[in-house]
């Protein structure tokens, strides 16, 4: 079983050209600003303080860098997440917000050590505008080298049917809830097979 062993913060940037490069596989976590990404980061390293959530949402304005080792029962393996500023709901200014995006698009598309966009999705608004343009927008510049995977957090809120709508929209989502750690094995399993081609 693949599991995640350890993590710790180790830095934070503002844009692409003040983040380090770390020289390892990195994994970017990105969606709408209160889908639960620090919580589910969290969950997944089995870190509680890792990620910092914060109550008002769109609060991270930081690009910031977690390492983490995955243990294969092998050998164990660093690789960076990358928790990403949420979008959608900052209450800053329209110039902030256009810098964010600015600083946020050009990292996405040009940090060259980026495999896998975790693309995080509240399961009980699976089909909202914003996150199939979100989807779209990655599609555009995915290289060949790189997945994207859909993640669909707070699924302890579905009920079975509700579970059954969000797997015909996506036949191949993911279904997680940090607060119950339901799904996040397979999601730790998942995230690793797609870094290293499995």
């Amino acid at each position: 079983m693949i599991r995640i062993v350890s993590a710790k913060f180790i830095s934070s940037s503002q844009a692409i050209g003040d983040a380090p490069d770390f020289g390892m596989s990195e994994v970017a976590f990105l969606g709408r600003s209160n889908v639960g990404k620090s919580s589910l980061i969290n969950a997944l390293t089995n870190f509680q303080g890792l990620a910092k959530s914060s109550s008002t949402p769109g609060k991270t304005q930081l690009i910031n860098f977690f390492e983490v080792i995955f243990d294969n029962g092998e050998s164990k393996i660093p690789v960076i997440f990358v928790d990403l500023p949420g979008f959608g709901y900052a209450k800053v200014s329209k110039t902030m917000q256009n810098a964010w995006q600015k600083n946020l698009d050009e990292f996405l598309r040009k940090r060259i050590n980026i495999k896998t966009f975790v693309h995080l999705i509240d399961s009980r608004h699976a089909s909202l505008q914003k996150d199939e343009n979100l989807g779209i927008y990655l599609s555009e510049f995915v290289r060949p080298d790189q997945k994207i995977l859909n993640l669909y957090t707070k699924a302890d809120k579905l009920n079975q049917s509700e579970k059954s709508k969000v797997l015909k929209v996506d036949s191949k989502a993911l279904l997680v809830s940090s607060s119950k750690k339901t799904g996040v094995d397979k999601a730790v399993e998942t995230i690793y097979n797609s870094i290293f081609g499995l």
